[in-house]
């Protein structure tokens, strides 16, 4: 049977060096934090390809019956071209159970995701550079147990859908993770975590500017860094560029399905481009 006949399966977490290297295959990182996380809240799927290693693979993660992220789709250079990322993608809907769909596309894969109906909704530039460690601010202050449920409500609020696991996951994939309060409760959180050498910040959801940009300094380590940037987060840029990071590259946000009910004026940073 023909590897464009192979049949597309979940995959665990023992596939996980198969993922990397198709990654790799890809000139992507092997990014084994990401990819554990990734298995921990999502479902990932691949393509056999015959010989031990996978053609493709697609992950997606849902947030409760509202909206499923859609990422790492993956086709080896030795099977592109040959249709694995469409019939990845549309197994990947067929099986979502959501209202809407979200991802966030590269200049490559943009043609096949317009072809199944995803429509564009913004931009995202990612930011890399050096930083010179947190600021002592002392606006946050490290999480606590007690801190996660108004983590939670205010996640729901901004995202548009309840990402619970995800949300209750941080604490641990997250090197730093901060929170905001005042007598309302929590008004804001961020966090950063490590991915092949350089730190992610992100996520970071606040009530308005002046905490999220207190967050991001208080969260930031000494060292190499990335800021995945929403266009529509001028102030977030104007910061990047003060503090000497400068644009690697650019995506587009895409949606699918029913329009997704989020604040994008409190959505700071993603925790990651795979996950919202």
């Amino acid at each position: 049977m023909s590897v464009l006949d192979g049949a597309v399966r979940l995959l665990a977490i023992d596939d996980l060096g198969a993922c990397q290297r198709l990654a790799e295959d890809r000139e992507w990182g092997r990014e084994d934090h990401k990819w554990r996380f990734l298995f921990s809240v999502g479902d990932v799927y691949g393509i056999d390809d015959g010989n031990g290693e996978l053609a493709g693979t697609v992950v997606s993660t849902p947030y409760g019956k509202d909206v499923t992220a859609i990422s790492m789709v993956l086709v080896a250079k030795r099977f592109e071209r040959r249709g694995l990322g469409g019939r990845l993608m549309r197994h990947a809907m067929d099986n979502a159970g959501t209202a809407s769909l979200c991802l966030t596309a590269t200049e490559y894969g943009r043609p096949l995701y317009e072809r199944l109906g995803f429509r564009a909704v913004g931009l995202c530039t990612t930011y890399k550079g050096e930083s010179d460690g947190p600021s002592k601010r002392g606006v946050t202050v490290p999480v606590e147990a007690s801190d996660m449920p108004g983590i939670h409500a205010l996640d729901t609020e901004v995202f548009g859908a309840d990402r619970s696991q995800l949300v209750e996951g941080l604490p641990t994939f997250c090197e730093t993770l901060r929170v905001v309060r005042d007598e309302t409760g929590v008004v804001g959180y961020g966090g950063a975590w490590k991915n092949d050498g350089v730190v992610i910040v992100g996520p970071v959801i606040a009530q308005d500017t002046e905490t999220a940009l207190a967050l991001v300094e208080e969260v930031v380590p000494e060292g190499p860094i990335r800021l995945d940037i929403d266009h529509r987060h001028p102030e977030l840029i104007g910061w990047a560029e003060r503090h000497g990071l400068r644009p690697a590259f650019t995506t587009t946000i895409m949606e699918y399905g029913e329009p997704i009910t989020n604040d994008p004026a409190r959505l700071y940073l993603p925790v990651a481009q795979a996950l919202g």
